[in-house]
């Protein structure tokens, strides 16, 4: 067996903070979920829906692996990555760095994850592996998934080397920190400007505060769209609240780091922002109580509720991003 010391399986929301906190403190780094989040430029949103898809998808983050990128940057971080085809060079891409010591992240499609219990392909799922045997593999996921968890190396290797959606080829990754790192104090503001005009200037209308209107448009119509309401709506409430999002399609963890920030910089427009992302996170959970009461009873006008609430949440976010990117 080859285990990392010194590995603490925090107990965190979202997959992809989760795994950047283990590989952060492991260096020296130890920064919370919110902030590291934050750092990422992490907040955004998407409204999908295709010919291909059974089922409406609201995101409320950046592409999957983009947060990691928009971290590294922005701290001055060594971001190692590698991808390839080759099933024996992806286990030496992760071997290799756990034998010397350091933790690896991975993206892969958790389907595959013995310990997964909602057995659903998702290929942006990103986990940090400290330890394997001639069996198993040891990683570290969030919270709800179990913090340290094993799966078999075979089980793991199937989904490193899924296709499909968001999936990526047997990526792993290593991160290093400088020999003097950025302070990372003074990266906030410029976190929250890029994230700020990135929401503001979304290049398609189901992006950003437009595609939430958007959903504001789509959502009355989900009992007619969903294939079995009772099953599709409330799967979808609850993906919005605990499929990783950490509450409210990650304005929960937004408004927290809006909050770290307000103790560290006194500013009226970052107040502003923060009391402004409080209200969306609240209005979003809402949101969520009353797609999973259309679907379980059948009536429409929760849905037309959740409408309305999401026309709201278009003006609070956009009026909120406009604040935050004049700082």
């Amino acid at each position: 067996m080859t285990i990392v010391k010194d590995i603490e399986a925090r107990g965190t929301h979202h997959c992809e903070t989760t795994t950047l906190g283990v590989l952060l403190r492991h260096e020296g780094l130890d920064l919370s979920e919110p902030m590291l989040f934050g750092l990422g430029s992490g907040l955004s949103f998407i409204y999908w829906d295709s010919k291909n898809t059974a089922f409406p998808f609201l995101g409320g983050r950046v592409k999957p692996f983009d947060l990691t990128r928009n971290l590294a940057a922005r701290l001055g971080l060594t971001l190692t990555a590698k991808e390839t085809t080759s099933p024996r060079k992806a286990w030496e891409n992760v071997a290799a760095p756990i034998d010397a010591g350091r933790p690896v992240g991975l993206q892969l499609d958790c389907y595959h994850l013995d310990y997964f219990r909602s057995k659903v392909h998702f290929g942006g799922h990103v986990v940090a592996m400290y330890g394997y045997d001639e069996h198993d593999a040891y990683l570290v996921d969030t919270d709800q998934q179990g913090g340290a968890v094993r799966t078999s190396r075979a089980g793991l290797a199937t989904a490193r080397a899924e296709r499909g959606p968001m999936t990526a080829r047997n990526r792993s990754f290593t991160i290093t920190l400088p020999t003097r790192p950025l302070s990372w104090q003074d990266q906030v503001i410029p976190a929250i400007k890029d994230c700020a005009d990135a929401f503001l200037a979304a290049p398609i209308a189901n992006l950003g505060h437009r595609g939430i209107e958007k959903a504001g448009e789509q959502v009355p119509r989900w009992l007619l769209r969903a294939g079995e309401p009772r099953r599709d709506l409330p799967q979808a409430a609850l993906l919005m609240e605990k499929g990783g999002t950490g509450g409210a399609l990650f304005r929960a963890l937004y408004r927290d780091f809006l909050d770290e920030c307000t103790r560290l910089i006194d500013d009226g427009d970052l107040r502003t922002g923060h009391r402004l992302y409080a209200e969306a996170a609240d209005r979003w959970t809402e949101v969520s109580t009353l797609i999973a009461k259309a679907g379980e009873s059948g009536e429409a006008g929760y849905l037309e509720q959740a409408g309305a609430i999401l026309h709201d949440l278009s003006r609070i976010e956009r009026d909120a991003m406009r604040v935050l990117r004049q700082l």
